[in-house]
């Protein structure tokens, strides 16, 4: 699958990175919440990540496509375990505030995007086409364990030793994973054009010609339009799935843990069946299929109150979200341009944390009139979704794609 060694290595930094993003999911909040007992404040680290990552996606797409990969996924880890070394010693001799730790996340914020917009334009470069889909499983299922299982239980037990001790771990693990992908190839971006004019031209002129490209491609195009209304359709659930399981379902806090951590199970199957489903169905029917899957589940969960079912059906949603996002990751992976990748995912990265703020939003006010309201509402998304990508996700693909062969080999499987 992999050219040289270069296709683990990459795995194994984002392992790595995807740890330390495990052990900051639990810890940060618990940091933040010993510093204030404002809800606001301790929820608007979470508010300030996502703003930083919006307002960053199409100028980080611009250096992507600029700047050698390799030395972009370095050096933001390596800034990010230095950013959390800072904050980390801060908390270790009691003088930070929530001022020094909005800081850290707005910059860590920023980095993790850097980091991980080279590393999916690098993986093309680092795994056979063909194979792009295996490549993005593994990938998707390192990130599942690391996320889901490995780094919250480890972030709450270092935080219950010492308040700076997951912080520390963080710094330790982004400062590794960069030191590792010290290791991967130097691939430079293409050069430009004879006849690209000479002068380098500002970031954000650069940045809409991977608006333009997006939006004149059917299929990519259409698949970041799915990815926008799909993020909507997540999140109008699981904005007030916390509600939702307290109240519906009648779990504490120790059961809403155990709901998501065996959900994440259903992730980690989808991670290796996605490639053996592209394979018999072809992309354009597991695509369709597996949004239906979202669909049915959702509308399943709207209308359940047993926690046991309200735990397989949120298990098939979340296999049903690695299997969409892993086809349409290699997609777009396939058919972008390599000059084009960081751009085009760029623009792409934007209409989904849109919706994922939409998503939000709706969900919350939804949520207030009853809260299987939202849910019932993400699965007509996600159904419209199904027929969306029914209908649309044909061939047709253009002519001017970097690779003839690689267009008639997805054109025959969305046919």
């Amino acid at each position: 699958m992999s050219r040289g060694r270069g296709f683990g290595v990459l795995w194994s930094a984002n392992a790595l990175s995807n740890l330390a993003d495990g052990l900051a999911f639990v810890s940060m909040p618990l940091l933040a919440a010993s510093m204030t007992d404002d809800p606001r404040l301790v929820a608007g680290l979470a508010t300030l990540y996502a703003l930083v990552r919006l307002l960053v996606a199409l100028p980080i797409g611009v250096w992507v496509d600029r700047w050698d990969r390799r030395t972009l996924l370095v050096a933001a880890n390596l800034l990010r375990g230095v950013a959390l070394l800072v904050l980390a010693v801060t908390v270790q001799f009691g003088v930070s505030s929530l001022v020094i730790m909005y800081a850290a996340m707005a910059v860590v914020g920023a980095l993790e995007s850097v980091a991980d917009s080279a590393a999916v334009a690098m993986l093309p470069s680092l795994v056979d086409r063909k194979r792009l889909d295996f490549a993005n499983g593994r990938v998707a299922a390192a990130q599942l364990v690391c996320d889901e299982f490995a780094g919250p239980p480890l972030g709450g037990i270092l935080f219950a030793l010492a308040a700076a001790a997951p912080v520390f771990a963080m710094g330790g693990l982004w400062a590794a994973a960069g030191l590792v992908a010290l290791a991967l190839p130097i691939r430079r971006s293409p050069q430009p054009r004879a006849d690209a004019p000479p002068a380098r031209r500002s970031v954000y002129a650069e940045a809409r010609e991977g608006i333009a490209w997006l939006a004149r491609h059917r299929v990519v195009g259409i698949l970041a339009l799915l990815g926008a209304l799909a993020s909507v359709g997540y999140m109008l659930p699981f904005s007030i799935l916390v509600l939702f399981a307290e109240e519906r379902l009648g779990l504490n806090g120790t059961g809403y843990g155990l709901l998501l951590a065996f959900s994440a199970l259903g992730g980690l199957l989808g991670s290796f069946l996605a490639p053996r489903l592209r394979t018999w169905l072809g992309y354009r029917w597991t695509v369709a299929t597996s949004l239906l899957l979202g669909a049915l589940t959702l509308g399943g969960l709207a209308v359940t109150t047993d926690p046991v079912l309200a735990g397989v059906l949120l298990a098939l949603y979340i296999l049903h979200a690695v299997v969409w996002s892993i086809c349409a990751l290699s997609l777009r992976q396939r058919l972008v341009p390599d000059a084009l990748l960081g751009r085009v995912g760029g623009a792409a990265r934007v209409l989904s944390l849109l919706g994922l703020a939409v998503g939000s939003a709706v969900g919350g006010i939804l949520g207030a009139i009853d809260l299987t309201i939202p849910v019932a509402a993400g699965a007509a998304v996600f159904a419209g979704c199904c027929l969306l990508a029914a209908v649309t996700l044909r061939g047709e693909l253009t002519p001017d794609d970097h690779s003839v062969v690689a267009i008639r080999e997805v054109d025959a499987e969305l046919r």
